[in-house]
């Protein structure tokens, strides 16, 4: 058994360092030589300092290592510092739509890039409308970044009445000039495809379409019609099926297409996730592709380039669409009225539809 040894029980413990103290804004001004009125300004942008002063100010930040206080600023400015990026869609489309992480990456990082933080809602059913609703009336956020909305949803309506700042991606069906939107030119992409088709010889081109309660799946299906409108006639009804966006959906529309248009020899598909079940179906059904059938898809993320065959599909430049939905958030923020942006689109041409 060991013995303690009573000098070093009179020994004092060492003690634990003292925490460091987290620089202030007059440390920055005490650093700087200026007043504290000239540090705020600096930190909050405002004009008449003069450039000697802003340097300085600038130089004794980084030396005492200062940050700001979000909290404290918040109750100064009277904003969250936060922006909500909302999905009106069930949670799993987030992880199985590629669109949806894609905006998300390129919102963050227009978002970071204003020192503002993303904050992320879902909004699928019911019980989580009225949540988010809730947390959006409660004042923490400075603006709503909307996505994937449905006509008839009342959400919308009920965003714009609490004042905070919407910006959809995708114009918001019946609620145009009430809340701001950014839109990939839907129907010129649906054009540009069904054009590309039409000029490779095909002659029965089917369309699966997004649903009809979103600007997406109208527009799409629009610029269908407008091609073969233009090239004789109005397409017939048994060439088009809908879709939800998901590659089910993509599935079942392809399945029955082959059913009551065996024929066919083209088809315009909404969405590149849509693509990929249609793509599955023909497979099984022995026909070959593109020999026996060419298929567009709509969207061109990074899962276009991974189907077999590759797909030929309509880009749409979701990081600027995102960059563009921060800049009229931000705007709105500001006080600006509500405006509609769209953004062009083209066509990337792969071994489905050469």
């Amino acid at each position: 058994m060991s013995v303690p040894d009573p000098a070093a029980a009179r020994t004092p413990a060492p003690r634990a360092p003292a925490a460091r103290k987290r620089p202030t804004i007059r440390d920055v001004a005490r650093e700087a030589g200026v007043s504290y009125a000239t540090v705020s300004r600096v930190l909050n942008g405002h004009e008449w300092v003069s450039p000697e002063s802003a340097r300085a100010v600038r130089e004794a930040v980084a030396r005492t290592g200062y940050t700001a206080n979000p909290h404290a600023r918040s109750l100064v400015t009277g904003r969250s510092g936060s922006v909500a990026f909302l999905l009106t869609e069930p949670q799993h489309l987030l992880f199985e739509d590629p669109v949806f992480p894609v905006l998300l990456r390129g919102v963050a990082q227009a978002l970071s890039e204003r020192s503002l933080t993303p904050v992320l809602l879902i909004a699928g059913t019911a019980d989580e409308r009225s949540r988010v609703l809730a947390y959006l009336q409660g004042g923490h956020v400075d603006g709503v970044l909307l996505v994937s909305s449905h006509a008839g949803d009342p959400l919308p309506g009920q965003l714009a009445a609490t004042e905070v700042p919407v910006v959809a991606c995708g114009r918001v069906l019946g609620m145009e000039g009430r809340i701001s939107s950014v839109s990939a030119d839907d129907r010129g992409g649906a054009r540009a495809a069904v054009e590309h088709l039409l000029a490779a010889g095909r002659r029965r081109v089917a369309t699966i379409t997004g649903p009809l309660d979103t600007p997406g799946g109208v527009d799409r299906l629009e610029g269908y019609r407008d091609v073969l409108r233009s090239a004789g006639g109005e397409p017939a009804p048994s060439l088009v099926r809908h879709g939800d966006w998901s590659r089910d959906s993509g599935a079942a529309a392809m399945r029955a297409l082959l059913e009551v248009e065996p024929e066919l020899d083209a088809v315009f598909v909404a969405s590149d996730l849509m693509a990929s079940g249609a793509l599955a179906v023909l497979r099984a059904a022995g026909r070959s592709v593109p020999g026996d059938v060419a298929v567009v898809g709509f969207d061109d993320t990074g899962l276009a380039a991974t189907l077999d065959p590759p797909l030929t599909s309509v880009r749409q430049p979701l990081d600027r669409i995102g960059r563009e939905m921060v800049r009229l958030v931000v705007d709105g923020i500001d006080g600006a009225e509500p405006l509609t942006a769209s953004v062009p689109t083209s066509l990337v041409v792969r071994d489905s539809a050469p």
